[in-house]
């Protein structure tokens, strides 16, 4: 959605320092709103809010979300000097002065660019208006594209290591404008995230109603891709969550997980030093973060890993290379040692430091670490037993288990991990976690007997449960999009009805060479012509078939079936009755419009959904396939606009042109 303007200035009629009376109301809604809006943001000024209420709990709201504050300094008047403080005081950027006359003298923003728009009487002089409007658009939109230039804001370029307030922790109770859309925005999230819809978080990303839920809506969403291995678009998101948010600590350490994983798979451009620097580059912020201290710790390790293991390469040579690149081990430990330091809470790190110190004594035979080795498992074992967090006792239990793996006996392995096995019985993935860091040491032939013990108490426990379902993965994912059937009675001809048997040819040519088959999966509407011509080609080919419709269904048919031919009602529902889950409308899994947007948002909405939707299964399986004849269309969210959303990520297109057919 628009990013949101607040404008701080005075109402009504007021004179200047030269007794000159102003109407500010003209002035904002003659010159400032028009302005703003041309630079695509939504305007909102304090006496249009129509609540009882305290008018500066809504003032003081505003000044800390906005993504953008206006402020006209046309006249001293005090309460417009008190908004540009607060917000100078609340965030770094996103101011625009502005004012009509002789700028004013103030000496904090003496210096500061200040847009003179030209008076004539007590308003916007009409001659010069429309030159005065651009330039303030020209302004806003230059402001918006610097966000993470230079800080605006005086106070926070006096003061460097000033950070800016995190907006949640500063909600005020009583002011329900933003809260009441961020809690219903929040809710749809939550339910996304729990049926593991990416594309609905995406799309409702897009929607939330400032900046401030947009960057914490996308690095949700790179967390949730992150979760099912889609690093690249994770990547893509967390750092459009990023540029909102540059310092976000939680979008900062998933940026480097992906970077790392894509590393790890080869991927062009990523190293495992080029992740070091990003984690090095976050520490400078936040020295005292253990939880990115571990992550740098996790980079090194797998470094050392990458130096020994070797798929076929017998255990015994294995553990003589992992011996000799002994000093990226001791990289690892100092990491997790530093993170533990710094957070003697974070027994995470600490059960690191302490499981590789003691591999490096195994596999060195030297005792550096020995001094510490036993204050350090009693500190572990301390703030493990001290966890009160209901969800993360399985792992503070499981590190009791690790600290007897490394100084008790197969007995006490046993029984400490049953004890945390006891309280996530059902969680494949994270009993399947542990499994995995017992398997490192049982190639490197550390105490065997604790190690095999552990590795039994978790099969056993694993074979009770059956694993994960995880989401269907398609081969490869059908995008597609195409014109509807012209109406007999539009004058120039776009995709007549005779062309249809034409576009059903070239459309199942399209899936021939792409070898469609039961193993893939399509996206489209379903409306009349195109999608239904895909729709049965896809399905004579067993293709699973996904419909995506931006109104709710008997709308959707009136609007995009049975408008053109009843002859298309039935085709429609001889599709429908071949998908297995029938249609889902936007409405009701992505809630309703967004006030203030018009109604043919709406198929702008379903053509961000549907390509959201097949890009959550990996960019590298869509394929899009349209039918256009390269022209703009009817109305906003037609083929053209999902062409060119689609341009932007991948060059799998497949074009049928109508004009050719």
């Amino acid at each position: 959605m628009k990013p949101h303007a607040f404008v701080a200035m005075p109402f009504g009629n007021k004179k200047n320092s030269d007794g000159v009376l102003i109407d500010f109301n003209l002035v904002y809604s003659t010159y400032i709103k028009p302005a703003v809006e041309a630079a695509g943001l939504e305007v909102f000024r304090a006496d249009k809010e129509q609540r009882a209420g305290e008018i500066r709990e809504d003032m003081f709201q505003e000044l800390l979300l906005a993504d953008m504050v206006v402020v006209d300094l046309s006249i001293d008047n005090p309460n417009v000097w008190y908004e540009l403080g607060v917000r100078h005081a609340l965030r770094a950027r996103g101011v625009v002065l502005v004012c009509g006359g002789e700028a004013p003298r103030a000496f904090d923003v003496y210096t500061d660019r200040k847009l003179r728009y030209r008076m004539k009487g007590d308003r916007p002089d009409p001659e010069t208006l429309e030159e005065d409007r651009q330039s303030l658009t020209d302004m806003v939109t230059a402001t918006m594209e610097s966000w993470h230039g230079r800080k605006i804001s005086p106070v926070y370029n006096l003061m460097p290591n000033l950070k800016e307030p995190d907006w949640k922790s500063l909600r005020i109770g009583s002011v329900t404008e933003f809260w009441e859309k961020h809690e219903k925005w929040e809710a749809r999230i939550a339910l996304a995230r729990r049926d593991g819809n990416i594309g609905d978080i995406l799309v409702l990303a897009g929607e939330s109603p400032v900046a401030a839920f947009r960057a914490e809506a996308w690095i949700r969403a790179g967390k949730e891709l992150l979760k099912v291995k889609h690093f690249d678009f994770a990547l893509e998101l967390l750092e459009k969550g990023l540029e909102i948010e540059p310092l976000n600590i939680t979008g900062l350490r998933e940026k480097g997980t992906c970077m790392e994983r894509l590393a790890l798979q080869g991927k062009p451009g990523y190293t495992l030093e080029r992740t070091r620097s990003h984690y090095e580059h976050v520490l400078k912020n936040y020295p005292n973060d253990a939880e990115t201290w571990a992550l740098l710790g996790r980079v090194e390790k797998d470094a050392w890993c990458a130096s020994w293991k070797r798929e076929g390469s017998p255990p015994e040579r294995m553990r003589e290379e992992a011996t000799w690149e002994d000093a990226l081990l001791k990289k690892a430990i100092e990491c997790y040692r530093e993170g533990f330091c710094r957070d003697p809470k974070h027994y995470y790190s600490g059960i690191n430091a302490l499981t590789l110190m003691n591999l490096h004594q195994h596999l060195a035979g030297q005792e550096m670490y020995t001094s510490e080795m036993s204050t350090l498992a009693g500190a572990v074992r301390f703030a493990a037993q001290c966890e009160k967090d209901a969800n993360q006792i399985f792992w503070a239990k499981g590190t009791l288990g690790d600290i007897e793996v490394l100084l008790g006996t197969p007995d006490s392995v046993v029984n400490a991990y049953k004890e945390g096995i006891a309280t996530n019985r059902s969680d494949w993935f994270a009993l399947d976690s542990c499994r995995q860091q017992l398997q490192l040491l049982q190639t490197l032939g550390f105490k065997p007997e604790n190690v095999d013990a552990g590795i039994a108490t978790f099969d056993r426990a694993i074979d009770k449960i059956e694993p994960p379902k995880l989401r269907w993965q398609p081969g490869k994912v059908f995008l597609f999009s195409g014109h509807m059937v012209d109406h007999p009675d539009r004058k120039v001809p776009r995709f007549p009805s005779e062309k249809v048997p034409l576009a059903a040819a070239k459309i199942a040519e399209a899936l021939d060479a792409l070898a469609a088959g039961p193993e893939d999966l399509a996206l489209t509407q379903g409306a009349c012509g195109a999608d239904l011509l895909f729709t049965e080609a896809c399905q004579a080919r067993g293709v699973n078939v996904y419909w995506h419709q931006p109104f709710e269904e008997p709308v959707f048919v009136n609007k995009s079936v049975v408008h053109i031919d009843e002859a298309w009602r039935q085709r429609y529902w001889d599709a429908r009755e071949k998908i297995s889950n029938g249609p889902v409308a936007a409405p009701d899994r992505l809630g309703p419009l967004p006030a203030g947007v018009e109604e043919s948002y709406a198929y702008e909405r379903c053509n961000l959904w549907l390509l959201y939707t097949a890009l959550s299964y990996g960019i590298e399986k869509v394929h899009f396939i349209c039918l256009w004849n390269g022209e703009g269309g009817d109305g906003p969210g037609g083929t053209g606009h999902m062409y060119n959303e689609v341009n932007n990520r991948t060059a799998r297109v497949t074009r049928i042109n109508t004009e050719e057919l």
